[in-house]
C-alpha cells in the first residue's frame, strides 16, 4: 500500500462576541462556562468551522458556506462537530483519509491551556484524525486584540492511499 496522493487545505473562521448572556461560547465543541459566547447561525464554534473549511479545501469540495449556509434554517444553532462530522464523512466518501488538522486559534479571551485536551480530544474523534489546538494572543492589536472576537486559522492534510502497490 502506498500513498498515491495528499492534499493540504487551510480553513478560517472568525466571530465577534456577543453580550448576550444567554449565548454560550464553545470551542472545539468545549462549552467555556461563563465567558462570553460569539455571534453566529450555528453555536459560532470558530475552531470546528475552520477544521471544516480546511477538510473541504483540501478535498476541492467547495467551503464550508457552500454546504451549511447560514440562511438554511435547518442550521441555526447546530452543534458546530455535527458540520464537522459531515464534512468529514463527506471527503471520506470522496475516497481521502484525513491524516491531521493543525489549528491557531487567536484570542485575548479565554484561555484555551485549561480545555486544549478536551477540545483535541473532540475534534479528533470527530474527524477520526489527530487534531492539534494552539492557542496565539493578538498582542492587543486589531479587532482581536481588543477582545471583539475570535478567529482560527487550520490546516488540513489528507491523502488516498493506492493499495495496489507497497510503501
Amino acid at each position: 500500500m502506498s500513498i498515491d496522493a495528499v492534499r493540504v487545505g487551510q480553513g478560517f473562521d472568525i466571530h465577534r462576541f456577543t453580550d448576550d448572556p444567554e449565548r454560550r461560547l464553545v470551542l472545539g465543541g468545549v462549552v467555556f462556562e461563563g465567558a462570553r459566547g460569539l455571534v453566529g447561525h450555528s453555536d459560532a464554534d470558530v475552531i470546528a468551522h475552520a477544521c471544516a473549511d480546511a477538510l473541504l479545501g483540501a478535498a476541492g469540495m467547495g467551503d464550508i458556506g457552500e454546504h451549511f449556509p447560514d440562511t438554511d434554517p435547518q442550521w441555526k444553532g447546530v452543534d458546530s462537530l455535527v458540520i464537522l462530522d459531515r464534512v468529514a464523512s463527506m471527503v471520506r466518501a470522496s475516497g481521502w483519509t484525513v491524516g491531521n488538522i493543525d489549528c491557531s486559534v487567536v484570542c485575548e479571551e479565554p484561555k484555551l491551556a485549561p480545555h486544549r485536551d478536551a477540545m483535541q480530544r473532540r475534534l479528533s474523534d470527530v474527524t477520526g484524525a489527530p487534531v492539534s489546538v494552539k492557542g496565539r494572543r493578538a498582542e492587543g492589536l486589531g479587532a482581536l486584540g481588543r477582545r471583539e472576537g475570535i478567529a482560527c486559522w487550520a490546516s488540513a492534510v489528507i491523502y488516498r492511499v493506492d493499495s495496489r502497490s507497497e510503501i
